[in-house]
């Protein structure tokens, strides 16, 4: 699935028990529509002691959530979804909310 979002866009959840919170997108994996957000979809995650420095135990880490259920946030911090548009001979990516490029 081809998306307009990029990595280290800001983003709001939009369904799902974390609608409503923002963060930034760390990974996109586009063949299954997943994308990984900061802050977004925690999970607590048993690991292993590696080495002696290393503490073992419980962890929160972030997973993925899928990719319809994230839009793109504007500086205002309101969602818009992204369109593309031929600027001279760039492509370049606009709000559909605003029209301001991005």
């Amino acid at each position: 699935m081809k998306t307009k979002l990029k990595k280290d866009d800001t983003v709001m959840v939009v369904a799902g028990k974390d609608k409503g919170k923002t963060g930034k997108i760390l990974k996109i994996d586009r063949a299954k529509n997943r994308v990984l957000v900061e802050g977004v979809n925690l999970v607590k995650k048993a690991q292993k002691k590696r080495s002696q420095e290393d503490t073992g135990g419980i962890i929160e880490r972030e997973a993925s959530i899928d990719i319809s259920n994230v839009m793109f946030v504007e500086k205002d911090g309101k969602p818009s979804r992204l369109g593309y548009r031929a600027e001279g001979d760039a492509k370049v990516r606009f709000s559909r909310r605003t029209g301001e490029t991005i």
